[in-house]
């Protein structure tokens, strides 16, 4: 059998969160995923020096790399960190209280007693910070200004360094010189990141690509319209004017700086959220870039749904995503690859909640599928099987941080006899493409459009300012009053405004729980460009532009349910309970694959917790494909709701407490949907409890979909006078 070429992209990505003119850094991202995810994840392939694979650096990324080593940058989490934690005033107390638990709960904070007594201690679901405040000690802060820092060192870390694994063991009561040794050994990490990269890729093992310079939608610089091709309703910013040439300077200047800062220009770019147009495709051959990717979606586009799924999630002519494609414009000519999205969704969604072991195999299993389906229609070229996705996002929610998952995938990957771990180049190189897509759809990796970055009245109006700003500055540079060297700053906050990020934030599909921060930046940045030239700043940037409501995880419920558990779809008896519609609501990244639970509905009567699950189609029949639905509850801490085989009558029901059964009467019903009751007693929760859980699905030992994918369902216990209070309210 043929042997196929696995094409791993890990995209590295932050946004530029400096603001050079008042050297402010409000976010410490670059920071804190710089010290676990950039450096562990070029340690992990130091491991395996058989593995080959590509990874992706955006400039933006890297500059503040450089900034934090040559200590010429830093962030306000650093510099409060750094304040001994009696000298801290109440401002700053307050600010680290309601801040420094920014990590992932079930990862990086619940496994760590003393991290876990603090933000217990912080109860941010009762107290304001002020209130909240007052529980912490000085030792408190001190121990909260550590473990901030510490639960964002990568795991290999500690299995490298015994000292740093001693200081964790310690886990409290650090002193004033035990947190300055640490933050000395955050930034000494920190120096080591580029220069390792600099090593694999003179190794031959990784091939170092790129994206334009600060991470813009380029077809959206290049022409707003191009919205339309998959959108033709959406509503577009009043300003549609193109701004092609700056679309060329983020493309030129991320070669020139890789080339300075890797001795050699990339061959490779990946554009920023894949997007791509026809029209771009000049401005990437032109600045010497042989190869970009993007999503299977926009070759199924591109083909007119020749190479697509059906229904099942099956593709269709397999062996022609499994390859390379060439685009022409111009008379320009480069080649471009198609991610699988569903083995990507995979490691960035879905095996966080499996065995590691299991599944890398799972992984490796689905591989030898591939080779086995394409393997009389490649001829003599190996199938090329792209999975690309975010390098720094998933791994936070892997309870090891994905150590388990990726040495075992790499090692069984780098030994297989068909599966050959490839660096894009090489293998373009090697088999160049010989088949040409006509005209290339114009969309990015998520759902083959650009909805998150455009057409929303948040992200049409910050389209408008920024128009506005740079209007201003084209008549300001065209005057010849202002110094070149003023303009070229002012020029340089036009293109950090123009990054993707900014946008990503704005309207109700994405919410960070910083919205108004990361909305503040951007108009910073615009306010700079008027700054920098000594003009005043027109008063509309001051107004925030992100709304007050911003799109939630689920409802709440709004009164008693009465429901008949039969399975039946019944309008009325779920009409006041609190809906959750399943989708790719993490933060930073975005699922494209389908959601198995599409919805789950809860609420309750005065003694039962009450849920509903909605499946893609029908529940009976869609899980006949599930071993097993859970529901875990986060609070009370350790029950577990499972149901086996659900979709047979003769399914088994159990409710656990730390794995022992519990006794409870529990309804169930499988039909149209699912139903199901569980007493409030059986959970031990009495009213004006708090409860928090999550649905999931699993076949063969593995969790294929979680609801809500991050995150948790939340009520509280009703009492006797809920319905009073709510009919008052």
């Amino acid at each position: 059998m043929q042997s196929i070429s696995l094409a791993l992209l890990w995209h590295q990505h932050q946004p530029y969160y400096p603001d050079n003119v008042s050297g402010e850094t409000l976010m410490p991202w670059v920071r804190l995923h710089g010290t676990k995810d950039y450096y562990g994840m070029a340690l992990h392939l130091k491991e395996v020096p058989e593995f080959r694979c590509t990874i992706n650096l955006v400039p933006s990324l890297l500059v503040q790399l450089q900034a934090y080593c040559n200590q010429t940058g830093s962030d306000r989490h650093l510099d409060l960190s750094r304040i001994p934690a009696d000298g801290l005033n109440a401002a700053e107390a307050r600010y680290i209280v309601e801040n420094f638990f920014t990590a992932q709960l079930d990862g990086m904070i619940r496994p760590y007693p003393r991290y876990f007594e603090l933000y217990q201690k912080r109860a941010a679901h009762r107290d304001d910070p002020r209130r909240a405040l007052t529980r912490f000690n000085v030792q408190d802060l001190r121990d909260l200004q550590v473990w901030s820092n510490l639960t964002w060192f990568h795991e290999l870390c500690f299995e490298q360094d015994s000292a740093l694994r001693d200081f964790r063991a310690k886990g409290r009561n650090w002193s004033e010189a035990e947190k300055s040794w640490l933050l000395d050994r955050q930034r000494e990490v920190l120096q080591r990141i580029i220069p390792l990269h600099r090593e694999l890729e003179k190794s031959g093992q990784i091939e170092i690509s790129t994206t334009p310079f600060y991470h813009p939608i380029l077809p959206l610089l290049w022409d707003k319209r191009s919205a339309r091709e998959a959108m033709p309703a959406v509503q577009l910013p009043r300003n549609l004017e193109s701004w092609k040439e700056d679309a060329a300077v983020h493309v030129a200047r991320a070669v020139a700086f890789h080339r300075e800062l890797f001795g050699a220009a990339p061959a490779g770019m990946w554009p920023a959220e894949g997007s791509v147009s026809q029209a771009v495709l000049p401005t990437f051959a032109g600045a010497g870039i042989q190869w970009i990717a993007t999503d299977e979606e926009i070759l199924s586009r591109s083909t007119n749904g020749w190479v697509s799924r059906d229904p099942a999630g099956h593709m269709r002519n397999p062996e022609m995503l499994y390859r390379p494609w060439r685009v022409e414009e111009q008379g320009q000519s480069l080649q471009i690859l198609f991610r699988d999205h569903g083995l990507s969704d995979l490691i960035g969604f879905h095996y966080q909640r499996s065995h590691p072991v299991r599944a890398a195999q799972d992984l490796i299993g689905r591989l030898e599928q591939i080779a086995r389906a394409v393997d009389s229609r490649m001829g003599n070229r190996p199938a090329l099987v792209p999975i690309i996705l975010d390098g720094e996002n998933c791994w936070e929610y892997y309870p090891d941080g994905g150590v388990g998952f990726l040495r075992s995938f790499y090692t069984a990957a780098a030994r297989h006899s068909q599966i050959r771990p490839t660096r894009i180049r090489d293998h373009l190189a090697q088999y160049p493409a010989t088949d040409r897509i006509g005209t290339l759809f114009a969309g990015s990796w998520i759902s083959h459009n650009f909805a998150i970055w455009i057409g929303h009245p948040e992200d049409n109006a910050a389209w408008d300012l920024l128009h506005q700003t740079r209007q201003f500055l084209v008549r300001a540079q065209e005057s010849g009053k202002y110094a070149a060297a003023d303009l070229q700053r002012a020029w340089e906050e036009i293109y950090i405004a123009e990054g993707s990020d900014w946008f990503w934030w704005y309207g109700d599909d994405h919410n960070s729980g910083q919205d108004e921060l990361f909305d503040e930046l951007f108009r910073k940045h615009l306010q700079n460009v008027y700054t920098l030239l000594g003009e005043a700043a027109p008063a509309v940037l001051n107004r925030p532009l992100t709304q007050a409501e911003k799109r939630t995880i689920h409802t709440s419920p709004k009164g008693f349910l009465s429901v008949k558990v039969d399975g039946r779809r019944t309008y009325f008896e779920w009409l006041n309970a609190a809906r959750y519609a399943g989708g790719g609501q993490r933060g930073t990244m975005a699922m494209t694959s389908e959601a198995f639970l599409r919805e789950v509905y809860f609420g309750f009567d005065l003694e039962r917790l009450m849920v509903r699950i909605d499946t893609a189609r029908r529940a009976r029949d869609d899980l006949r494909s599930i071993d097993e639905l859970r529901i875990s509850f986060l609070e009370p801490n350790g029950y577990m709701l499972r149901v086996f085989r659900p979709s047979v009558p003769d399914r088994t029901l159990e409710l656990l407490l730390n794995n022992e059964p519990v006794p409870a009467k529990i309804e169930f019903a499988v039909d149209q949907i699912v139903e199901l009751t569980l007493p409030f007693a059986a959970l031990g929760v009495v009213a004006d409890d708090r409860v928090q859980m999550c649905v999931e699905a699993w076949s063969d030992r593995q969790s294929i979909d979680r609801a809500p994918r991050e995150g948790i369902l939340e009520l509280t216990v009703p009492s006797e006078d809920y319905e009073r209070i709510m009919w008052q309210a």
